[in-house]
């Protein structure tokens, strides 16, 4: 079968490898999509482990299922969590499942990134899930982001009528704005430094895009009736960014930081500034569980949020290398999914 295995940004070889096989208690799956996220590309994060076959974001059918397994068959149309948890441990029973040392050592054998890929024991218990009719392997990409933003505002404690600002307009900031929309949220504002991305923000619910070089503070106030945000969702990793997101939430408000940033970023600020009489809650998410992508599926089921306009690029797996680039790049794309038949 062919694999997409990673290097670096600029050398993902299509090479060829053996079909797993599977134990009595997994599936083979046979990925028809796959979508190439903005973590694949960090090369801080993915170079220590090369080379690799990544790729966590898939959709597909299960082409072979092992004598004791219930509940899926040749056939059926899936999508899978890469990195599932026990559900036994003191994270997951405090609701912290991406906290789970089981999440973190779960994967896919090799990577969504294959033709074919081996779903443990586990997956299979709690990490596979049915598409409906309606869901095409291309929305189904989208199941694994969408459960990471769900989960991500959640956290936050997003709020109907609240006005929220999404820093960084790439495809998960994108995301954030749309499920912002589909859950009642109030003024929905963008700011990114790249005009592509600040048109396509417009277009997918945010009620005004501000260019993120400027005074972003005061373009919030202005565009909020001089107010600032209740909610601050950070989808970048720039520290300049970061910096103007601290000053963009209101006293009361709640800044998330959504997207990781390189290992050696400091956020120096004065403490009183930040935490002092201002009741600022600062807080991360990473990650989803199996319950945020059933949750996903269900909102793309029922089209509340919508994805088909996300797609800028369709490319064939053999052409992953191009999809790596532009996604580096993130100049004017936004989704870039592979299929697995070219």
């Amino acid at each position: 079968m062919r694999v997409a295995v990673y290097y670096h940004n600029q050398d993902v070889r299509v090479e060829e490898r053996p079909i797993p096989q599977i134990g009595p208690n997994e599936l083979l799956m046979r990925v028809a999509r796959s979508g190439v996220c903005g973590s694949d590309v960090m090369e801080w994060y993915r170079r220590p482990r090369a080379p690799v076959v990544l790729g966590h974001e898939i959709a597909g059918h299960v082409a072979a299922a092992g004598k004791q397994v219930q509940g899926y068959k040749e056939g059926d149309r899936v999508t899978a969590a890469h990195h599932v948890p026990c559900n036994a441990c003191h994270y997951c029973l405090a609701g912290h499942h991406t906290l789970c040392d089981t999440l973190q050592r779960t994967d896919f054998d090799p990577g969504g990134f294959a033709e074919y890929i081996r779903l443990t024991p586990l997956h299979v218990d709690r990490g596979v899930f049915h598409l409906p009719p309606d869901v095409s392997d291309e929305d189904a990409v989208f199941v694994e982001p969408l459960a990471c933003v769900l989960r991500a505002q959640r956290r936050a404690g997003l709020r109907r009528a609240q006005s929220v600002l999404v820093v960084g307009s790439g495809i998960a900031g994108l995301l954030h704005v749309k499920l912002a929309r589909a859950s009642g949220a109030g003024l929905i504002l963008a700011a990114d430094i790249n005009e592509f991305r600040l048109q396509a923000a417009r277009r997918f619910g945010a009620d005004a895009a501000l260019p993120a070089e400027g005074d972003l503070s005061a373009l919030v106030r202005q565009a909020n009736d001089g107010d600032l945000a209740d909610l601050v969702i950070v989808c970048t990793s720039a520290g300049s960014a970061i910096a103007k997101a601290l000053a963009a939430v209101r006293p009361g408000g709640t800044l998330l930081f959504f997207a990781p940033a390189t290992p050696e970023l400091m956020l120096p600020m004065r403490f009183n500034d930040v935490f002092w009489r201002t009741d600022l809650t600062l807080t991360t998410s990473y990650g989803a569980s199996p319950a945020d992508y059933a949750a996903a599926l269900v909102l793309l089921h029922h089209r509340r949020v919508q994805v088909q306009d996300m797609v800028t690029h369709r490319l064939g797996l053999s052409q992953v290398g191009l999809g790596f680039q532009l996604v580096a790049e993130a100049k004017e794309s936004i989704k870039v999914v592979l299929d697995h038949d070219r």
